[in-house]
């Protein structure tokens, strides 16, 4: 509050807000919004990613991919960070920090892995095919490696098995890895944001 005086002997008081000391009655579904500006921004990030490397003349598909991994983490903890400004003095408590992050990372998982899916659809097959000729190439170049080991050769095929091959497969690995991520750092860095 500051009072001013005007001559004559009146006062004018004016009373000021801080817009950082919002409260949970001033905006609706913090949480939600919180959640959702953070999840679809590292979605976004993931996506662009996956574009720099493809016009980049990188194998969007390959190893490279996952320097985008990081993402989901760092928006987990930003969501909690932002969510702490709504719930000023004491904090938004466990599970609502909790949740926000792991909130977060479910929607970048999702926007993320849908872009991959579409891009994967419109840049066709032969993208997914020479991404495979190399993965193939470079799996048998180390078979000797897997052969040396206790059940090598059982890992090597399983290894082949288990590797992406149409655009689903691919959007599915792209979801797990992000969400994984995302959860993985959402639960400590709750606990660590609550107040």
């Amino acid at each position: 509050m500051v009072k001013i005086g005007c001559g004559g002997g009146c006062i004018l008081q004016l009373h000021f807000t801080s817009a950082l000391q919002s409260t949970t009655a001033s905006v609706p579904n913090p949480i939600l919004r919180t959640a959702m500006l953070c999840g679809a921004i590292t979605g976004a990030l993931c996506f662009a990613w996956v574009l720099f490397l493809y016009f980049s003349d990188n194998n969007p598909y390959g190893p490279k991919r996952t320097l985008a991994d990081f993402f989901p983490p760092l928006a987990a903890i930003a969501s909690q960070v932002m969510l702490r400004r709504y719930y000023q003095p004491d904090g938004p408590g466990l599970w609502k920090s909790i949740g926000v992050g792991l909130l977060t990372a479910f929607i970048g998982a999702v926007v993320s892995a849908t872009a991959f899916y579409l891009f994967s659809r419109l840049t066709g097959p032969e993208l997914i095919e020479q991404h495979l000729a190399e993965v193939y190439k470079l799996l048998e170049s180390t078979k000797a490696l897997y052969l040396k080991e206790a059940n090598g050769l059982q890992q090597y095929e399983a290894t082949l098995r288990n590797l992406a091959r149409t655009p689903a497969e691919f959007a599915q690995d792209e979801f797990s890895k992000k969400l994984f991520f995302g959860v993985l750092i959402s639960i400590p860095g709750g606990v660590f944001l609550r107040k």
